[in-house]
């Protein structure tokens, strides 16, 4: 992972390069919808608030658990016990990025969802939410995490959810087997290059010109970047776009040259 100041400096970087969040000089129209109509849609429902009322519950439960990290690990913690509270505040996507991935997913009705990547079932309550949204299958490769993720989506009332446990190198060929196209698929498991390329290949191996791929953390590490940088590049994206902590990739065949996008987010 990248240290603070070298992270820092990025962001700064990309706030002053990055394109208007207005969507203005965007001349894709389907871009230029995605901004205005996705990026900076301001509704809040219902939904929203009950996540983050658990969200605040998690950030002051103390209670620790075993997480056996299959990926790159904690940059704040290397034991294999940690507190329920620091895993929601260190490892847990904002709110901000959980709106984002509901509006994501209502705004192209997705119906078949895929994540990699449970942690406590923040994101996944907010993926799971959206009226379209039939089914999510979501992989957690540490036990008690997933155990602790399925309470949560218990405790709001969450049922489309499947919680697969295990090394994602073993669970996800199975996942796609039974699941071979979800519509949205979030990457949020593993912040290496090497597994990030091969489970990107494994997803795309399904996917169509209406699939959503979202990868998590594209700056995490010089790594991640890397991983972002060749994806952008796969002959079957055809739109990226960098909103700097995370990205998003489309396949969809109106495109007639591939386009790349840095949106102010």
């Amino acid at each position: 992972m990248y240290n603070l100041f070298t992270l820092s400096s990025k962001y700064i970087h990309y706030l002053f390069t990055a394109s208007n969040g207005k969507g203005h000089g965007i001349h894709s129209p389907f871009v230029f919808e995605f901004v205005t109509q996705v990026l900076n849609d301001r509704r809040k429902p219902e939904a929203f608030h009950k996540i983050e009322r658990l969200r605040k519950s998690l950030l002051k439960n103390n209670e620790r658990i075993i997480v056996n990290d299959f990926g790159a690990g904690s940059s704040l913690d290397s034991s294999n016990e940690r507190r329920i509270s620091d895993i929601a505040r260190h490892a847990a996507k904002p709110a901000k990025y959980g709106r984002l991935l509901y509006r994501m997913i209502d705004h192209f009705h997705c119906g078949q969802v895929l994540e990699l990547g449970t942690s406590l079932g923040l994101s996944t309550a907010y993926m799971a939410s959206p009226p379209s949204v039939k089914q999510i299958a979501s992989l957690e490769g540490a036990a008690f995490v997933a155990a602790r993720a399925k309470q949560n989506l218990d405790s709001l009332s969450i049922s489309n959810v499947g919680i697969i446990t295990g090394n994602f190198d073993i669970t996800l060929d199975n996942v796609l087997k039974k699941n071979p196209k979800p519509d949205l698929v979030f990457f949020d498991g593993n912040h290496r290059k090497e597994p990030t390329l091969r489970y990107f290949r494994q997803c795309l191996s399904t996917a169509d010109e209406n699939s959503i791929f979202v990868f998590d953390d594209i700056h995490w590490s010089a790594e991640m970047e890397e991983a972002w940088r060749e994806i952008c590049l796969d002959d079957a994206v055809t739109c990226s776009i960098d909103l700097f902590f995370v990205g998003i990739v489309f396949f969809r065949k109106d495109f007639r040259e591939k386009q790349a996008f840095t949106i102010r987010y």
